[in-house]
């Protein structure tokens, strides 16, 4: 990356950072454009440069945020070379993303907020750089080797999703109705379920687990 284009990259990551700060203390509503720009320390028609409006910054930003949290986990599974198996994988990207929103509470209350399924596939093919692969092709590249054939495997993940987003908010920010540690054998349990509704191959719904 060249110099211009790595000023580019960091006047575009200090926008983000600083809308992200902002819509936590402030309120998505009661931030402005101005606000972000002042506080990023940046001119306003840079602003203009990256993204059309503040609707526009705010879906970067979830964007960003959720492959980022799940790049760090998937960065994570490359040192358990002892996890092959792709339900295993899944499990254990699952696991550390969970332990991350737990240690950034307002990352939690950003994502779990906004993260929709149109959100989440904006994500899923947000590149965030020209060396880091998208989640769509991290995701494509896990089943091609997993040992089972699923189908449907969008609406396998949109399933495992909504589980996982829907139960994990109140466990992590208020441990209710049990906290986080209580709750992940409970979704493994849920997500193994949905495994084998989704698989296509002899084995079908004969877990191993």
């Amino acid at each position: 990356m060249g110099k211009v284009d790595h000023n580019k990259q960091q006047k575009r990551e200090s926008l983000l950072d600083s809308a992200f700060s902002l819509f936590i203390d402030n309120g998505f509503n009661k931030t402005s454009i101005s606000d972000i720009v002042k506080n990023a320390g940046v001119a306003k028609g840079t602003f203009y440069l990256y993204f059309k409006d503040k609707y526009d910054i705010r879906n970067h930003l979830i964007a960003h945020k959720a492959s980022q949290v799940f790049q760090n986990s998937y960065l994570k599974l490359q040192k358990h070379t002892e996890i092959r198996d792709f339900e295993d994988q899944v499990i254990f990207i699952m696991d550390d993303i969970l332990d991350q929103l737990a240690s950034n509470l307002n990352l939690v209350r950003l994502l779990s907020k906004h993260l929709s399924w149109g959100f989440f596939k904006n994500s899923l093919f947000f590149t965030p750089s020209e060396d880091t692969p998208s989640i769509h092709t991290i995701y494509d590249k896990m089943l091609q080797n997993a040992n089972h054939t699923y189908h449907s495997p969008e609406l396998m993940m949109y399933l495992i999703l909504e589980l996982v987003n829907g139960t994990s908010y109140n466990a992590i920010l208020y441990q209710q109705p049990v906290g986080l540690e209580e709750l992940k054998p409970h979704l493994h349990q849920a997500v193994r379920g949905i495994f084998d509704q989704y698989r296509t191959d002899e084995t079908a719904g004969d877990s191993k687990h």
